[in-house]
C-alpha cells in the first residue's frame, strides 16, 4: 500500500480523463472526495457522450447524450469538481489516433495537472474499446505534452510543454496504490446516484459497497479504491 508523501500533498490540480460519463465517479469518487477535502482542484474530461449507454428500446442517442451530460454535471456538483470538459466523441467508436492524442495533450498543457487519472489500458481482458483507447491515448499524450519537439503548433499559440507529476491508472491487475475511502463511501454513493439513467438495478448501492469492501479487505480497510501509480517526474 503506497502512502501519500509530503511532497505529493503539494500537488494541487487533478485531471481525471475517462471514457464515459460516470466512469470517474465509479472508479475514483471516494479518492477524489478526500483530495478535494484536502484542498486539491479536480477537473473531469469525459471523452465520449455516452450515447450508447442504455438498454431502453425507446431511448435515442441524442436524448441519452443530453441526459448523461446533465447527470455528470450534477454528480460533479455533489463531489465538488471544478469543471467538466465534454469532448463528445461517439460512444464505442474511440480509437487511439494521433488526432485524439493531440486533443488530450492540448488539455494537459492547458490545465497543467499535477496528477492525471485514467483507465489502465494494459489490464488483461479489458473488453470495452473506449476504455482501452482512452487509457493508451492518455499515456501517449503525456509524452507528447511534456516534450517541446512534439506538437509545435500548440507551442506556437502559447501552450508550452508540461509534464504531470503522477499518473494513476484505474482498474489495474496489480494495483500498488490503495486509497482508504471508508470516510467517503457515502459521498461516493451520493455522487453515483446522480447517474439515474445508469443505476436501474435496485441493489446497485450494495454492489458498489461490496466492490469497495473487496478492494479494501486485503489491506485491513473497510472500503478502498485501487490504482497503479506511475511517478512521472521527481517529487524532490
Amino acid at each position: 500500500m503506497t502512502e501519500t508523501t509530503t511532497q505529493a500533498n503539494d500537488f494541487k490540480r487533478v485531471l481525471a480523463i475517462m471514457a464515459h460519463p460516470d466512469d470517474a465517479d465509479l472508479s475514483s469518487a471516494g479518492t477524489l472526495a478526500k483530495w478535494i477535502k484536502a484542498g486539491r482542484e479536480v477537473y473531469y474530461v469525459v471523452c465520449t457522450c455516452g450515447d450508447k449507454g442504455s438498454k431502453d428500446p425507446e431511448m435515442t442517442p441524442h436524448r441519452l447524450t443530453a441526459i448523461r451530460e446533465e447527470e455528470q454535471r450534477a454528480a460533479a456538483r455533489v463531489l465538488g469538481v471544478k469543471e467538466v470538459i465534454f469532448l463528445r466523441h461517439k460512444d464505442g467508436e474511440l480509437e487511439a489516433t494521433k488526432e485524439f492524442r493531440a486533443e488530450i495533450a492540448l488539455l494537459i498543457r492547458h490545465y497543467k495537472p499535477d496528477i492525471v487519472i485514467t483507465h489502465d489500458p494494459w489490464r488483461p481482458y479489458l473488453l470495452h474499446p473506449d476504455h482501452r483507447a482512452v487509457g493508451i491515448t492518455v499515456c501517449d499524450a503525456i509524452v507528447s505534452a511534456r516534450d517541446h519537439l512534439f506538437l509545435p503548433a500548440q507551442a506556437a499559440i502559447g501552450l508550452e510543454p508540461f509534464e504531470p507529476a503522477e499518473l494513476y491508472l484505474w482498474g489495474p491487475a496489480e494495483p500498488d496504490y490503495i486509497e482508504d475511502i471508508s470516510e467517503t463511501i457515502e459521498l461516493k454513493l451520493e455522487v453515483i446516484a446522480q447517474h439515474k439513467s445508469q443505476t436501474r438495478s435496485p441493489d446497485w448501492r450494495e454492489r458498489i459497497r461490496q466492490w469497495a469492501a473487496h478492494t479494501g479487505a486485503p489491506h485491513g480497510l473497510a472500503y478502498a479504491e485501487a490504482f497503479k501509480l506511475i511517478q512521472l517526474r521527481s517529487v524532490f
